[in-house]
């Protein structure tokens, strides 16, 4: 019989995780080592959400457009990574839509293997960033940010191909912590085409 472990209980686990700290390298005039705040202490707002959403949309669509300018779209990507993911402040869990064979992403690598297809440890990967895309547009089924430093975001994201064909309807549930800097980071992303009966 496997054991429960009570809601509480894993609430109160990510409300520690949360408030985790760094040690600063660098060492006080009393000599003692500063402690730096991983992730602010403000609460995230719905309107937050929204813009660091449109920013996620507006940053997938630019790794495509480098890409068909024979840019440095790792980089982009990477920096992309960087920006709206937070593998540098916990662990991420990150389920890609075209992902079906390692469809759990994790690491860094992983991610940018799903966005750019640049490593052979993931085959399946054909650079989903690349397609390229023009558009991102969001329709949020609901933003819940009842524990104040994690919101949850979900509904429909619709991607716009550059050949010009229809969108591509996928669904997401995206966590949002905010880091230190003040800024969104994803630390939850799931993404899933429709279900379809046929």
């Amino acid at each position: 019989m496997k054991a429960l472990i009570p809601a509480a209980a894993v609430a109160g686990a990510f409300a520690l995780s949360a408030c985790a700290t760094e040690t600063n390298a660098n060492s006080s005039a009393s000599g003692k080592r500063a402690s730096l705040p991983m992730y602010s202490d403000q609460c995230i707002t719905e309107q937050e959400v929204v813009e660091a959403q449109q920013a996620w949309g507006d940053g997938i669509v630019k790794i495509g457009q480098v890409y068909r300018n024979n840019g440095d779209y790792v980089k982009a990507a990477a920096d992309h990574i960087n920006k709206f993911y937070g593998y540098d402040q916990s662990l991420v869990l990150f389920k890609p839509t075209l992902a079906s064979v390692d469809q759990f992403r994790a690491s860094f690598d992983g991610a940018l293997s799903y966005f750019v297809n640049n490593n052979e440890s993931y085959p399946e990967d054909k650079g989903f960033a690349l397609r390229p895309w023009t558009n991102v547009r969001w329709e949020n089924a609901g933003i819940t940010n009842n524990s104040c430093t994690m919101a949850v975001a979900m509904g429909n994201y619709f991607f716009t191909p550059a050949d010009g064909s229809g969108e591509t309807k996928v669904e997401y549930t995206i966590g949002y912590i905010k880091d230190a800097e003040g800024d969104l980071r994803m630390v939850v992303h799931k993404s899933s085409l429709p279900y379809d009966p046929a």
